[in-house]
């Protein structure tokens, strides 16, 4: 596998091994053993599912405190454009967002490490996006940061008047108006 490191520290893309044939193919998409040798030390506990149509956007998503979230997001059909923002405090990168493309050609996996907020768009027709986590969610620690905040200028490649939006999505705080502990 290929691990891409990127502009922000502990945020990583993976590209696993993939194998072709007339048949298909055939990829290891997740092996603890190899993980941890490639230096992603998260012990995994949880494991999410997510189908969406084209404009779905959700995020940005964190959960704060004792109940931070390391995450290993893939996308098994379809295509989404994954974020991560990070919110670490002291880092040399707070505030910054990193987006990439992945999708059931590509098969990148993105491993983001607790104190990031995550969000993604459906750039395909459905997406079924698939998330490992190394905490179980409890609502009472879940935040959020709103997607359109003008200070984070994300593209989410969705014209804003297709986008399609949970409530609670509408109304998250812009992050220079959000309390965040890890």
């Amino acid at each position: 596998m290929n691990i891409i490191e990127t502009p922000i520290e502990g945020l990583l893309v993976i590209e696993p091994d993939v194998f072709r044939d007339s048949r298909g193919f055939f990829f290891e998409a997740y092996n603890e053993e190899r993980y941890r040798s490639a230096g992603i030390s998260a012990r995994f506990i949880q494991d999410n599912t997510s189908m969406s149509s084209y404009g779905v956007v959700r995020g940005l998503h964190f959960q704060k405190g004792e109940w931070a979230q390391a995450k290993l997001v893939s996308c098994a059909v379809g295509c989404v454009l994954d974020v991560a923002v990070d919110l670490r405090k002291g880092s040399r990168t707070y505030g910054q967002w990193y987006g990439v493309e992945i999708s059931d050609v590509n098969h990148r996996q993105v491993y983001i490490p607790r104190g990031f907020a995550h969000g993604f768009s459906v750039l395909s027709e459905k997406a079924l996006f698939t998330y490992k986590c190394d905490n179980p969610y409890h609502k009472e620690a879940e935040g959020g940061i709103l997607l359109s905040d003008s200070d984070l200028n994300i593209d989410w490649r969705i014209p804003s008047e297709q986008r399609i939006l949970s409530d609670k999505d509408k109304v998250y705080p812009l992050l220079r108006n959000t309390k965040i502990e890890f």
